[in-house]
């Protein structure tokens, strides 16, 4: 990836929890992304990270050993997943909703159009979107 000053090889994003089982447990084994990495004592620190096939973008959860705060923000700051496959949303939406974790009313209308908006343990939403970004 190539920008103005510099090159990137990798991009990852984390975010800290104070619920890490029950927040791995929705992006594991409810949207069902690849834990592509782990780690603990890293200065207080344990994390899991998740990743997509062939890309260098990972999602990486945290909590610290004194507690990891993480309050939700608006109800419009979204981590989208572009999903062509309208069948594939509709199974991973049921699994969420099995789970506990229904779809959640979006706050910009768009989202409903082809997506389904959910809530994460810690009040964070997913898109899954039925459409490509090209």
């Amino acid at each position: 990836m190539e920008f103005k000053d510099f090159s990137a090889a990798q991009v990852r994003i984390a975010r800290p929890t104070d619920k890490f089982e029950e927040v791995i447990d929705f992006y594991e084994n409810g949207l069902g992304l690849k834990r592509i990495g782990q780690f603990e004592g890293h200065r207080g620190y344990e994390g899991v990270i998740y990743g997509l096939p062939d890309v260098n973008y990972h999602l990486e959860f945290t909590r610290h050993i004194d507690g990891s705060p993480c309050p939700a923000p608006t109800k419009d700051n979204l981590l989208v997943f572009y999903i062509i496959n309208k069948d594939e949303i509709v199974k991973v939406a049921e699994r969420l909703h099995n789970m506990g974790y229904p779809e959640v009313e979006p706050e910009n209308e768009y989202w409903k159009e082809l997506g389904v908006t959910i809530a994460d343990p810690d009040g964070w939403r997913i898109v899954l979107m039925n459409r490509s970004f090209s």
